[in-house]
């Protein structure tokens, strides 16, 4: 369970969160209220989890959105949520490429006086997630778990520096107001703060290599979302302290990503500043890790049920890691950082940024269709489950992910940062719409030219061992 855990937050990336997008937050939108939006979002998302657990004890699949979809609203359906699926967390992991060099670069002129270009210090990183994907699932967890603990020590040593160095007003509570949140651009904030949630929903993902699943999947899905919503609540709240809440937006536009390690560094000294910055670069590291595991079990589903070809759904016989699903992520990650380096295009805003917000989208997409299928899924069958858990919780979630949805799609250019008529607002939410109108064709057709493969869709281990449909 603790490995399972690491997974689900290093995955939310705490230390990239709490020095990148608060800050941008806070920058972009002028909303104070970003702490109170994260406890907001935990809120919300704990209900999500409500259904997304109880659906976890029914159905058993490494592809969990995918196999969800498809046991609550059809074989078809399930299919489409799989091109989705892919689609955000190849996204939400390969953009992580373009921030690793950036993050490196300062480090390294820094200390030595000169840098490789960041697709150089990229693929290093590279080889590592690669070579790493290929181990088992509690290696890697036992890596991120020192990686993890080392940032969220240094993320609460800089919340302290920054409450015992509040500025001369006094400490302001006004972030956790809700008032400070419901403002023009909470549209935007919104938006902006999901993506710091993402990968609270991987730890199903992992429940075929759990040994208590029924146990191991509540407790570090539960887990996973309070310490995200607590820490980055309470971190986005003492980045106000030492300006005030009026200055927060204009320290957090001077100074970007820079706005906790200055404070550090007038808190602490220059060593400690360096130590956090570093940390920030693991950061970085933990969150491809655990992405990076999390989509090559997505392929090895989609593999082993032959919806993608069978190559996909074989796993290594000593570490029983989905050996093909982790190489596709390796080879689509030198492909796209080779491509963004030939043509030259900034790592930072056009694909860090630019995936990242695109990746945040599907999964928001993903949990709203979830808890559609949660409620049609126990619709269906008899079930000791309370009603709480089959239509209550996952009824609510929907309504608010809906309006979060539709929130984010407002805002969308201020999002990305381009003007409200730039094509590329409607482009990327356009690609999920093709997405699902290619998915729901491609297993009509599979329905009709590889019926035994069809009716495996959504099964999981009983596509593989003939269990009774």
């Amino acid at each position: 369970m603790p490995s399972v855990v690491f997974f689900v937050v290093s995955a939310a990336a705490p230390l990239m969160v709490v020095a990148g997008s608060v800050p941008t937050v806070y920058t972009v939108t002028g909303v104070i209220g970003v702490p109170f939006a994260f406890l907001l979002l935990g809120g919300i998302f704990a209900l999500f989890a409500v259904g997304y657990v109880t659906m976890a004890r029914h159905v058993v699949n490494a592809g969990a959105f995918y196999a969800y979809a498809a046991q609550g609203l059809g074989r078809t359906p399930g299919v489409a949520v799989a091109w989705v699926a892919l689609l955000a967390y190849n996204a939400l992991q390969l953009g992580l490429y373009g921030i690793i060099g950036s993050a490196v670069e300062p480090l390294l002129l820094d200390w030595f006086g000169s840098s490789p270009a960041w697709w150089v210090i990229a693929l290093v990183t590279w080889a590592l997630t690669g070579l790493l994907g290929l181990m088992r699932v509690d290696i890697n967890g036992r890596i991120l778990s020192v990686l993890l603990i080392l940032e969220i020590a240094v993320v609460l040593v800089f919340d302290l520096g920054d409450l015992a160095n509040a500025a001369p007003s006094g400490i302001s509570f006004a972030g956790f107001n809700p008032g400070e949140l419901f403002v023009p651009g909470v549209g935007a904030a919104l938006a902006t703060v999901v993506a710091g949630f993402a990968g609270i929903e991987s730890s199903v993902v992992f429940a075929e290599e759990s040994k208590d699943r029924n146990r191991t999947v509540p407790i570090a899905t539960y887990t996973g979302i309070a310490i995200i919503a607590i820490l980055y609540a309470i971190s986005a709240w003492a980045q106000t302290l030492p300006t005030g809440p009026d200055g927060i937006v204009k320290a957090a536009t001077d100074l970007g990503p820079g706005l906790i390690f200055e404070y550090a560094g007038q808190h602490f000294g220059g060593t400690v500043s360096t130590i956090g910055s570093v940390l920030f670069v693991t950061s970085s590291l933990a969150c491809m890790i655990a992405f990076h595991n999390t989509t090559a079990r997505y392929i090895f589903a989609l593999g082993r049920e032959n919806v993608l070809p069978s190559l996909f759904g074989r796993t290594s016989a000593r570490t029983s890691a989905p050996v093909a699903g982790s190489l596709l992520q390796t080879v689509l990650g030198l492909i796209v950082i080779l491509l963004y380096a030939v043509l030259g295009l900034d790592p930072v805003t056009k694909l860090f940024f630019t995936f990242g917000t695109f990746g945040g989208l599907g999964l928001l997409l993903m949990l709203t269709i979830t808890s559609v299928s949660v409620i049609a899924y126990f619709a269906r069958r008899p079930t000791e489950e309370t009603a709480w858990r089959t239509k209550f919780a996952p009824a609510l979630s929907i309504v608010a992910l809906s309006v979060i949805i539709g929130l984010t799609l407002i805002n969308f250019d201020t999002v990305l940062g381009v003007a409200p008529d730039a094509p590329i607002r409607w482009v990327l939410p356009g690609i999920f719409l093709v997405a699902i109108i290619f998915g729901l064709v491609w297993g009509e057709m599979l329905k009709k030219i590889r019926p035994d493969v069809y009716a495996n869709i959504g099964l999981g281990p009983q596509a593989v061992i003939g269990a009774p449909k």
